[in-house]
């Protein structure tokens, strides 16, 4: 049923948990995982000397961060290959989904008071929006 999950990572502690729900069903449905990232550069500072530097060490974070659980899922016997998206998390992760046909994305949420507060802006744009079914990770 699922055979392209998109696990979306930000280096929270939720990771732990997604990488965990992810390889458990990538194993059972024989799935592979595209491990995404998405990453918004500090444009403010693009005039300055040092932003390419500074941009080059985002992403630089930013691939250590993908290729960290991509190998975590390989070594747990699951396909997995990793992504890198500058740019709005949602809309990197919606055009993602998209342009990999993926049958189920896979994100963490937050924990607060309201709707917003608890799935967090980036998991409601993603809901709201997504082609596929979405599993939230609390």
């Amino acid at each position: 049923m699922f055979k392209r999950i998109l696990m979306a990572i930000d280096g929270s502690p939720v990771v732990e948990r997604e990488v965990l729900y992810a390889g458990h069903l990538a194993r059972i449905e024989e799935a592979q995982i595209t491990v995404l990232h998405a990453y918004e550069l500090p444009d403010r500072y693009e005039g300055y000397p040092g932003y390419n530097d500074l941009a080059d060490q985002y992403r630089a974070v930013a691939q250590a961060l993908v290729a960290e659980v991509v190998e975590e899922l390989r070594e747990d016997g699951v396909q997995a290959q990793g992504e890198l998206r500058s740019g709005s998390a949602a809309e990197a992760i919606i055009a993602a989904a998209r342009d990999h046909n993926i049958d189920l994305i896979i994100m963490g949420t937050r924990g607060s008071s309201n709707l917003q507060d608890i799935l967090g802006s980036v998991s409601a744009q993603v809901l709201r929006f997504a082609h596929c079914p979405v599993l939230e990770i609390p």
